[in-house]
């Protein structure tokens, strides 16, 4: 039988994945505006948070999945064909602000749940998940304003401007 927590630890890694790699296209697409700062300061914090889930999944002996994270790194490719194709709109980078806000709440969850195990599974002694969970917010939260700032100019047509303008 499978063990779940390296279940559950693979999967959030192969997400890390996605978003660390999301997070490098942000970067070299916007790379001098405000949004390419972001995208390479978060980067930095994103690889710490995986570097730590990393940690976690070995001592559970549960290391990378290479499948998992093989179909993860093809699906951010398929992402970046959007990205692309809308790059004479916002609305790819909406969408992928979006995509990073979910997954960060996706850890966000994670850091909860282990915190939840953690004092029953010595694997994690030493690990600070409250520290984890209030950087997790804190990410959400920046995402979340530099997504919403997009909004606007994402979802409203021009020709729909005017009547509500």
């Amino acid at each position: 039988m499978t063990d779940p927590l390296a279940t559950y630890l693979h999967d959030h890694l192969a997400g890390s994945v996605h978003a660390i790699e999301l997070l490098e296209f942000l970067y070299e697409q916007h790379s001098s505006d405000p949004l390419g700062k972001f995208a390479a300061e978060l980067l930095v914090e994103i690889k710490a948070d995986r570097e730590v889930l990393e940690t976690l999944a070995e001592r559970v002996g549960a290391g990378p999945s290479v499948v998992k994270e093989l179909t993860a790194w093809f699906g951010e490719k398929i992402a970046r064909l959007k990205l692309k194709r809308d790059d004479e709109s916002v609305l790819g980078t909406f969408e992928a602000l979006e995509f990073l806000e979910l997954g960060i709440h996706g850890k966000w969850a994670l850091w909860r749940a282990l915190a939840t195990v953690a004092p029953y599974d010595a694997r994690f002694e030493g690990t600070d998940f409250e520290y984890l969970v209030v950087r997790a917010e804190r990410q959400r939260t920046q995402v979340e304003e530099r997504r919403l700032e997009l909004a606007r100019p994402a979802l409203l047509s021009q020709k729909g401007l005017g009547a509500a303008g």
